[in-house]
């Protein structure tokens, strides 16, 4: 096509001809019977070139020019006998810059004598390219939100209505065809969590506080599983919420797995707490059994005639027998396994601690303490027995260890059961704890709060820790110069 310019009028065929050939864009036209092919320079010019430097022809721009997979698209919109305007959008070859975007408008001739199609031709690469990106990250998020099976929803303040993505009826089990209001969604949560999420509700509405929860979940269904519940509040000028956006996730898998995982420590923690009360038991009890034995031996040694002597040597031979009870009772902790009860058995409270008792005569003697027990309102418990004997021998050695001076010992047990739970009493009249200064401590390991160089500072730590591992309580009271309760939740 051929612009000539002419600048004698403004009215001019030719004025308008520079402008065509000067804004960015290209004009041309085609004669369908003759293949004649005329272009602006404009059109040149979109496409990097100068005028004439390329071959201005249908067979150069069609097999030259236009990217190949656009030729039938492009043949087809100037063919189209349906319609006398069509648009399309196709990649040419540009210079300089490779193939670009263009979009081409194209109009045919109403004359059947001049079968001419005119079209323009405008570059709009950069605007196609944007276009593209945003529909790939919204692919992406689409393909994103349904494998990491993560549902979107707003939710308006003054209707209360919800709006839904499709992964969120997936996840509720609906048909996208219903309507929810946000009550109507707190309610597929289970009974237990739906008044976490309305305060959670209640509070970004009113407060604009933003949430995050982990919740259980029951679709429509009746499919149970774990979700997160994440939203924000969307406010108005004047800071008050007019909607909620936010996502509702399927965790249910991680959740499981973090189930597991915390099983595993929590079992894996309980191993680990039984060893180290078998190594207590071991450095603990056992000291206890050889100190009595070692001083009855030397009472023996000390003793002149055959009367003493047989008295002590029937010491000798009770401190003996308890202490082979006791590791016999230690051999079967050593085969505790992660299901503890089943290494539970029927533990008779008189025959365990009269045993205790016997083991340690010569302490009981030589303090000349009153021991008073009294186990007819619960008079067995299914435990472990060596846990049995440690606890109520720790707790009867340390009330002999420091019992007042000024004063003889009295130390009472006796047992009894409330609400199916049984209850282990132990009280003394002894020398006391200042709680204030050492009641954050005393089950603490090695820690001593009296003047005893015998004082190890391991017993109320074993103590405690044998109580716990089987599901009970320890609850300590003194007061100085008056005496220490044990309550002891065995069960």
């Amino acid at each position: 096509m051929s612009f000539k310019e002419d600048h004698d009028s403004l009215n001019s065929a030719s004025y308008f001809a520079h402008v065509i050939n000067n804004i960015n864009a290209g004009i041309w036209e085609y004669n369908v019977n003759t293949n004649e092919v005329n272009w602006s320079d404009g059109f040149y010019r979109v496409l990097g070139y100068e005028p004439g430097e390329i071959e201005s022809s249908y067979s150069f721009f069609y097999d030259q020019v236009l990217y190949h997979g656009d030729k039938k698209l492009f043949a087809k919109s100037i063919n189209d006998r349906n319609t006398n305007t069509s648009t399309v959008q196709v990649r040419l070859l540009t210079k300089n810059d490779g193939y670009q975007w263009f979009e081409n408008v194209s109009r045919r001739s109403d004359d059947p004598a001049n079968p001419q199609i005119y079209g323009s031709l405008t570059n709009i690469h950069f605007h196609k390219l944007a276009e593209l990106q945003s529909a790939q990250k919204e692919t992406l998020f689409f393909e994103g939100g349904k494998i990491a099976r993560v549902a979107v929803w707003e939710a308006d303040v003054s209707s209360m209505n919800l709006t839904l993505s499709s992964e969120g009826y997936e996840l509720f089990d609906l048909n996208s065809a219903a309507k929810l209001s946000i009550d109507d969604a707190v309610s597929f949560f289970e009974p237990d969590y739906r008044p976490i999420a309305a305060s959670a509700i209640e509070n970004i509405i009113k407060l604009c506080r933003s949430f995050d929860l982990e919740l259980c979940f029951r679709s429509a269904k009746n499919r149970v599983f774990w979700v997160r519940f994440k939203a924000i509040p969307i406010i108005n000028d004047y800071g008050k919420c007019i909607s909620i956006r936010g996502i509702i996730q399927d965790i249910d898998q991680a959740k499981k797995r973090e189930v597991i995982a915390q099983n595993a420590l929590n079992l894996s923690n309980d191993q680990n707490k039984r060893l180290q009360n078998f190594a207590y038991i071991v450095s603990h009890n056992l000291r206890s059994h050889t100190g009595n034995l070692e001083f009855m031996v030397n009472l023996y040694n000390d003793s002149e005639s055959k009367e003493e002597r047989a008295e002590v040597f029937e010491h000798i031979k009770s401190i003996s027998s308890s202490l082979n009870t006791t590791v016999k009772h230690l051999e079967e902790v050593v085969k505790i396994q992660a299901e503890i009860n089943k290494d539970k058995k029927v533990v008779d409270f008189q025959e365990t601690f009269e045993t205790i008792i016997r083991a340690l005569k010569g302490n009981i003697n030589d303090l000349n303490a009153k021991i008073e027990y009294d186990f007819s309102k619960a008079p067995e418990i299914n435990y472990i027995p060596a846990y049995l004997e440690s606890i109520m021998q720790n707790l009867l050695t340390n009330a002999l260890k420091y019992s007042a001076k000024n004063r003889q010992p009295l130390i009472r047990c006796h047992t009894f059961k409330m609400n199916s739970h049984i209850y282990l009493i132990f009280e003394d009249n002894g020398m006391g704890i200042d709680m204030e200064r050492f009641g954050n401590d005393v089950f603490g390991m090695y820690k001593t709060f009296h003047q005893n160089s015998d004082a190890k500072g391991i017993g109320l730590f074993i103590t405690r820790n044998q109580v716990e591992s089987l599901g009970g309580t320890i609850k300590l009271e003194s007061t100085v110069d008056v005496g220490t309760k044990f309550t002891i939740k065995l069960t």
